[in-house]
């Protein structure tokens, strides 16, 4: 399961809630095409996705094992999470509409704050274009949703994923145990990057 930042900010009530309602009503079109809300519609799609193990292996927080009721039980929850203004799952169709891709967003309103999880299909994988849609999504969550802190973790083995967070200027702050949905726990390298810092990194 998520857990917030290390790094704590307390946001007012007013800052809080302001984070919840674009969290609610935000267009992730913006975010790119063929973007949209994931709901039911796209469960078997996304059991498709993540029953390879290429895509789902190297990520702690999904419904283990992947199976149609547990993915239905997923979105259900990410569904009303974000009507609480604390989530966004959202899936990336390909030009014949097939779910190629996931990013879930938990958000803390309280603190600013927001973690981001996320795959693509295997066979688009390794292109040389993951660290820019890691960069360009990490832009839409600061400038778009507004948030002033992010936190990421990763696999100790998995080096491709650390190589775009470390390429993105995200800031190593040692390690951190994540738990799954079943209660193990994974040790993972962690970062944090500001907002400040981000929009210093691009000049913004």
């Amino acid at each position: 399961m998520s857990a917030p930042p290390k790094t704590v900010i307390q946001a007012s009530q007013e800052q809080a809630e302001a984070l919840r309602h674009r969290v609610r009503t935000v267009d992730v079109a913006t975010l790119g095409p063929r973007r949209e809300r994931a709901d039911l519609r796209h469960v078997a799609g996304l059991v498709e996705l993540l029953s390879d193990p290429r895509v789902s292996g190297p990520i702690y927080d999904l419904p283990r094992p992947i199976t149609p009721d547990s993915v239905t039980r997923w979105v259900a929850e990410s569904q009303a999470r974000m009507l609480a203004g604390e989530a966004l799952l959202i899936v990336s169709l390909d030009d014949a509409g097939a779910v190629a891709g996931y990013s879930r967003i938990t958000v803390w309103p309280e603190h600013l704050s927001a973690e981001l999880a996320g795959a693509v299909r295997a066979d688009m994988q390794n292109r040389g274009q993951g660290g820019a849609g890691m960069a360009h999504t990490f832009g839409w969550i600061f400038e778009t949703l507004g948030v002033q802190l992010m936190c990421l973790t990763s696999a100790l083995d998995n080096v491709r994923a650390q190589k775009g967070i470390d390429g993105a200027g995200f800031v190593r702050m040692g390690g951190r145990d994540a738990v799954r949905p079943d209660g193990t726990v994974r040790r993972s390298v962690y970062w944090e990057m500001t907002r400040d810092q981000w929009r210093q990194r691009h000049k913004l």
